[in-house]
């Protein structure tokens, strides 16, 4: 088996674990603490892959030899472990070995469980996942007050706890408080729980808030082992309140993923199987369990799509040398509404340099830096910012209707009307004031970033930097390279892109560049479908079994029908042939309507007066050749999007969709789901991946 995993994870950082024995005042005997640590500082985590775990065990080997009084176990600076080791599961091929890591998981850990003398865990840092479930194993457990992260992600990837996490939480802190943490914190974007708040919930013994942790939690521990500290635990509802969280936990899984992830589904069955306590059975059913997610195509997508948000988009394919960027130590934003001062927002916070906007009168700039100020209390009031940085950051902030103000700033971002001959008189005026370095950044979501720089004496320093829309939430940020953009601009975009904390593609100056342009051409086919007779309700609810985060009409509604369709305006004055204009939707804008959608008595129906505008044909689609129509025509614009360079490569659109438009992790965004559904061979013929890339290799 060993040389087996070693072929398998060839790449495992081994986390080492280290045993000692230590005297502690009070107790009599000695305490073996366990170190695990993987030899990096804190930003490279521990986690448990084969290797890990074997070096686990042998330090367990050697506590129990010692015959001490307790067993503790806890971590390098600032990290007690964040879970498996996955690097090596794209390449197990063979359901005997995915049994094999489901097992020893629950083999090492359960020696905690099940140990004679008192188990202890010291939270020292961050803990997800497969590390979190270790602490569980423990008998009791301290957590640092200034630990980073802690929670299971495992739903998020389009997985489950399979080390023992689905048994022990939910009788640790009840059944409804671990639906909490297992599913729907990690469909809600993979939110983390902070120390207090986990303590607060149970999961913790005791919240030490001390610079000396480790002393504290061994004195804490010898106070439980002698008698004189007393750790209540929650009597734990086996009866209705366990059925009302099964009924919850299915509810959520059902509004997040619709039944498209099975795993998530089985993480709910497992939940419910814990009421038993019985962790022989439970244990049994989780191995199996895992084993059958880890030989599924779900779960391998769910992990190129981890490795492509964490690895690929810290390292942008095709961007110029980080050496050629330009400092910027001034940001203007032209515009004082929504999202200029979105914009504006997160450029003072994340690099804390002047920011000055302007609009065309007073009162809308002042509108504008009092949303700003605003946005910076509202922080402060969530305790995120400290009074001093407070005050720092509003003043960094000012106004001013004269351009001239722009002189000395080293990024102007334009964030106008959504039209090429208001842009180009920006970029224009500009010109006149900043130095020609100065790159001139537009948020525009379709235009041309060559023409839109094509009348400027200094055309190379203008970039697309096309944000989402919530600004703060949505990670992705493409950055658009026009022809004349030069590579000290481009270099320039990367790198304020990532000190705003943004996820950053290179993106070819083409129209509507990648999320927009694969979101209009879906939402156009869903629209033809409803212009040619099909009804409102079975062509939105068409793309259900995708478990896509909303329907295409609940997508129009929060883009707004009049952006798409001026997106849509662009798409199909560049290809008409594949973007279509819905006559229908023109009317739809018209009557300024915002919603197909209302509430009646409870109820989701199709607006009456949305009805009477919308020209229905008589012929309707099925919801299945709707969903084929959507796909089809996705796989198509895809494979032309990288026959015309759009991107590098196919993974770049994948990471378009899962950071721009939150689409599923189990889905690997889009190419790896239309390759194993038959889509991509069927309308290109061949897939967009190798076969073995987010999917189980043959």
């Amino acid at each position: 088996m060993t040389n087996d995993f070693a072929a398998l994870f060839p790449d495992e950082v081994v986390t080492k674990a280290f045993t000692r024995l230590v005297d502690v005042p009070g107790l009599a005997g000695k305490l073996a603490l366990i170190t695990i640590d993987n030899g990096h500082d804190h930003t490279r985590p521990s986690t448990f892959g084969p290797g890990g775990l074997t070096s686990l065990n042998a330090a367990l080997d050697e506590a129990f030899a010692a015959e001490p009084t307790a067993i503790a176990v806890t971590g390098k600076p600032f990290v007690f472990a964040v879970g498996a080791d996955l690097s090596g599961i794209g390449r197990i091929t063979e359901r005997e070995h995915a049994h094999q890591i489901a097992q020893i998981g629950h083999d090492v850990f359960r020696r905690l469980t099940e140990s004679k003398i008192p188990t202890f865990a010291f939270v020292n840092g961050a803990t997800l996942g497969g590390g979190l479930e270790l602490a569980l194993s423990c008998h009791y457990r301290t957590v640092s007050a200034n630990a980073g992260a802690i929670a299971f992600p495992e739903c998020f990837l389009g997985l489950f706890p399979g080390w023992g996490g689905t048994q022990l939480l939910p009788n640790l802190i009840g059944p409804d408080a671990a639906v909490t943490v297992i599913i729907e914190n990690a469909l809600s974007q993979n939110r983390m729980l902070n120390p207090k708040k986990a303590s607060r919930l149970g999961i913790f013994d005791e919240l030490l808030d001390s610079p000396d942790f480790l002393e504290e939690s061994l004195r804490w521990a010898v106070r439980v082992i002698n008698g004189e500290q007393a750790v209540t635990r929650p009597e734990i509802d086996r009866g209705k309140a366990w059925d009302d969280a099964v009924a919850r936990a299915k509810d959520i899984v059902e509004a997040r993923t619709h039944g498209a992830s099975p795993a998530v589904t089985k993480a709910v069955e497992l939940i419910e199987l814990a009421r038993g306590n019985d962790l022989d059975a439970g244990y049994a059913a989780e191995t199996e369990a895992l084993t059958d997610a880890l030989m599924s195509d779900e779960l391998r997508s769910g992990l190129y799509s981890f490795d492509l948000t964490q690895k690929r988009a810290k390292r942008p394919a095709g961007a110029p040398d980080k050496s050629l960027a330009r400092n910027v130590t001034k940001v203007g934003v032209v515009g004082a509404g929504l999202m200029a001062g979105q914009l504006a927002l997160l450029f003072v916070r994340r690099l804390e340099v002047p920011v000055v906007i302007t609009d065309v009168d007073q009162e809308r700039i002042d509108r504008g830096v009092g949303y700003i100020h605003g946005e910076i209390d509202k922080l402060a009031a969530k305790g995120r910012l400290s009074p001093d940085a407070v005050n720092r950051l509003k003043a960094l902030v000012t106004g001013s209707l004269d351009k001239k103000a722009f002189a000395d700033a080293d990024f102007v971002i334009e964030a106008v009307f959504e039209e090429m001959s208001v842009k180009q008189q920006v970029f224009a005026e500009l010109e006149e004031h900043v130095s020609p370095e100065a790159i001139l950044a537009t948020n525009t979501s379709s235009l041309s970033i060559t023409e839109m720089g094509s009348k400027l004496k200094n055309p190379e320093r203008v970039v697309g930097f096309h944000f989402f829309n919530p600004v703060a939430v949505l990670p992705l940020l493409e950055v658009v390279r026009g022809e004349q953009t030069d590579d000290a601009a481009l270099a320039t975009a990367f790198k304020v892109g990532k000190q705003l904390k943004k996820s950053c593609v290179l993106v070819k100056d083409a129209p509507a560049f990648v999320v927009n342009r694969l979101l209009t051409r879906f939402m156009g086919e869903v629209i033809a479908t409803i212009d040619e007779g099909t009804p409102f309700e079975v062509a939105d609810n068409a793309l259900v079994p995708l478990g896509l985060p909303m329907s295409p009409m609940v997508l129009l509604q929060l883009v707004g029908p009049a952006v798409a369709q001026h997106v849509n305006e662009t798409m199909h004055a560049a290809y008409p042939d594949r973007f279509g204009l819905s006559d229908n939707m023109q009317r739809f804008v018209d009557a300024r309507k915002t919603a197909v959608w209302i509430t009646d008595s409870g109820k989701q129906v199709v607006d009456p007066e949305v009805a009477a505008l919308w020209e229905q044909g008589d012929k309707p689609s099925t919801s299945e050749q709707v969903r084929d129509r959507a796909l089809n025509a996705l796989a198509e614009e895809i494979r032309i999007m990288l026959d015309e360079g759009v991107v590098v490569e196919a993974q770049d659109i994948d990471l378009c969709m899962l950071l721009g438009a939150g689409w599923p992790f189990w889905l690997g965004g889009i190419t790896p789901y239309l390759d194993r559904a038959g889509i991509s061979e069927k309308i290109n013929g061949k897939r967009f991946l190798a076969p073995g890339v987010a999917s189980v290799p043959a």
